[in-house]
């Protein structure tokens, strides 16, 4: 199962604030973003998933900013899947411009089914041929 993946992300001028800032909101559609890219990265995509019925939901966010992002930059956004059982994922984000360290997070996301039932992952997704 592939748990790392990186993408780039330019800023748009309709993601900064009044100060030229990116607007800390931005960083958690960045994260989505990272999310679906990763699952795609693997093979699969979340269109897929919902159409067999397994619905992944954020539970849980954290996110740390250090350092802002102006319109224009190029970010590198990585997301690693660090953990995968039961019914959650655990995934760890950092972004970066060139060295910088401009935010982390962390997330856990929650597998339900259509009627918003908690459900457990599909065992591919979990990179475990039993139940866990």
């Amino acid at each position: 199962m592939l748990t790392s993946h990186e993408i780039e992300i330019r800023v748009r001028y309709q993601e900064t604030d009044g100060q030229g800032r990116v607007h800390h909101a931005n960083y958690l559609t960045w994260f989505e973003l990272g999310r679906v890219e990763l699952l795609r990265a693997m093979g699969h995509s979340y269109r897929e998933l919902e159409a067999a019925g397994v619905m992944l939901v954020v539970a849980e966010m954290n996110v740390q900013y250090f350092l802002p992002a102006f319109f224009d930059d190029v970010l590198i956004l990585q997301t690693c899947a660090v953990k995968a059982k039961g019914a959650r994922i655990e995934h760890e984000y950092q972004i970066r411009r060139g060295s910088d360290v401009l935010a982390k997070a962390v997330s856990t996301i929650a597998c339900i089914d259509p009627s918003g039932r908690v459900s457990r992952l599909p065992k591919w997704l979990t990179g475990n041929s039993r139940s866990s």
